[in-house]
């Protein structure tokens, strides 16, 4: 089943604040991501104040959370300063909405008013909807790579 919400009426983007934890990490499960509420807590806290990282919410009726983006502002030494999408995503009960195209733009106004000149962000080649989505609301594909990671712990 999918929802359909009235964008402008019902939906509100805000910055997550740790009682969203919960949804974040439920809806986080929807793109195969384990986490749990505890973690996402800790990790909430832990960036609030952290003024180069911001996370919007989006929130229907009664500040249900159907939607979420993460993103932060990176300092390199070779391109000029993007803002990097951590995540996003929206309750696939609420998807085709609008929501995820108000959640990156959100996003594109905090980092134009935090100085970056671009946003980034990485797709998993098999969310070949997402890339559609992306396109649509104005990225390019510039680059193709692997992600190779080692775990420390």
């Amino acid at each position: 089943m999918t929802n359909k919400i009235a964008i402008g009426e019902q939906l509100k983007i805000k910055q997550a604040e740790i009682q969203d934890a919960a949804r974040i990490s439920i809806l986080g499960e929807q793109l195969g991501y384990s986490v749990t509420n505890q973690q996402v807590e800790h990790r909430l806290a832990k960036i609030k104040n952290n003024h180069a990282h911001i996370v919007y919410v989006a929130t229907g009726e009664n500040d249900y959370v159907i939607g979420w983006a993460h993103a932060y502002i990176c300092d390199s030494l070779l391109i000029s300063t993007p803002a990097i999408i951590l995540g996003l995503v929206v309750d696939k009960d609420y998807r085709h909405s609008g929501i995820g195209r108000f959640l990156m733009q959100q996003i594109e106004q905090w980092a134009s008013l935090a100085g970056c000149d671009s946003v980034l962000l990485g797709s998993n080649i098999k969310r070949k909807e997402a890339h559609l989505f992306y396109e649509k609301i104005g990225y390019t594909n510039i680059k193709q790579s692997l992600t190779f990671q080692k775990q420390l712990v």
